[in-house]
């Protein structure tokens, strides 16, 4: 079954009971028991909801992977495998990663013991450097957020394999239009469904996929457990959005190529941040390990002045100053006060990360008309 079939099919049935064609919200708490531990599969919503269930089969099948757990956030899903971790575990963690990840790890759990190495990891090589007897996991973002860095997802993971080692990539800027990578040898790929997947800025939410059986009981475990579970209503919401996926996909990729190029002549622009350019230093990974370059991109102007990055930030009209990104509408950002204010200054800035960065989540609204609108903020 090819993606776009996927997309709107996998998971899903007609609902036995009256042949809706919809999944319905199962709005309820607690299911009626027969007798004593003998159920229709359902005990308690907090462990088990048929419409979350449906999302996690679908979530799944788009991500070529057996298993699925939803969550009810990015974070609250990256929370779950890091509880996967005992003290005295370590992390080797892209240096370029979305900010709330970094606060989770530092501000959460390097006080119960789990130490953290933020490298880079456009060079895989670098990472065998850092892998000793106590790493237990490998956290990758690709692209990485807000600087766009592509890391070669089959080379580390081959670097973890037969040593006890899992790979986490954080697909939520490319989402699996663009790029599965459990096909490339991770172990877990990881969703703030938040963005491209519900696509539609109405709903918070987060998945897991995986292959392994093993792994899987050990992190619904973790989910039932500590009960960071998403509600039926969001689950249908992102079941909705995923239906047409494909189609704001193609979309977000073909508005962000004509977008990075208006960017990259303009004469007030210094650097651009996409990775769809040939001389972006990841491109030919890009290029193997995703089917497209996608509308998330970053710039700098030539003035990186306070003010003049404040005028452009405030004076678009069709891209709202706003955190996060992957719904259909465009959204222009300052990760240094915003998405990674988390962040300290001196990390960000040893990282690349500028005062002066502008990041853009281009939507799937008429090309001209985004042109138009970054051409009159910048000026």
């Amino acid at each position: 079954m090819k993606l776009a079939t996927k997309l709107i099919h996998a998971g899903i049935e007609p609902d036995p009971s009256t042949g809706a064609i919809m999944t319905p919200i199962y709005q309820t708490s607690t299911y009626v028991q027969a007798a004593p531990g003998k159920n229709k599969g359902y005990e308690y919503a907090r462990s088990q909801n048929p419409t979350r269930k449906v999302l996690e089969d679908a979530c799944a099948a788009i991500e070529n992977g057996k298993f699925g757990l939803c969550f009810s956030s990015g974070v609250a899903a990256t929370d779950a495998v890091i509880k996967l971790l005992q003290p005295g575990d370590e992390v080797i963690a892209c240096n370029d990663m979305y900010g709330g990840t970094y606060r989770l790890f530092t501000k959460v759990f390097e006080k119960f013991g789990i130490k953290f190495h933020y490298i880079n990891m456009q060079d895989a090589a670098n990472v065998k450097n850092f892998i000793n007897a106590n790493t237990k996991l490998i956290w990758i973002e690709t692209p990485t957020n807000p600087l766009m860095n592509i890391i070669d997802i089959a080379a580390v993971s081959a670097l973890a394999k037969g040593q006890n080692i899992l790979v986490c990539v954080d697909n939520t800027f490319a989402s699996p239009y663009l790029q599965n990578p459990l096909d490339l040898g991770a172990d877990i790929v990881l969703h703030s469904a938040t963005k491209y997947l519900g696509g539609h800025s109405d709903l918070i939410h987060g998945c897991l996929v995986i292959n392994d059986a093993d792994l899987r009981e050990k992190l619904y475990f973790l989910q039932k457990s500590c009960g960071a579970v998403p509600g039926p209503q969001d689950c249908f919401l992102v079941l909705r959005g995923l239906k047409t996926l494909h189609l704001r996909m193609q979309r977000h990729c073909e508005n962000g190529e004509k977008v990075a190029g208006f960017l990259r002549t303009h004469k007030k622009i210094d650097r651009v941040y996409w990775c769809g350019f040939e001389d972006h230093p990841g491109y030919d990974i890009a290029k193997k390990q995703m089917r497209g370059f996608g509308g998330m991109m970053s710039f700098e102007l030539k003035d990186n002045s306070k003010e003049a990055v404040t005028k452009v930030l405030s004076s678009t009209k069709i891209f709202a100053l706003a955190e996060s990104l992957g719904g259909v509408e465009s959204l222009i950002n300052h990760p240094a006060s915003m998405t990674h204010a988390s962040i300290p200054r001196e990390e960000r800035l040893k990282n690349g990360l500028t005062d002066s960065l502008i990041r853009l989540s281009v939507g799937i609204e008429d090309i001209d008309d985004l042109i138009d609108d970054l051409q009159q903020a910048i000026g």
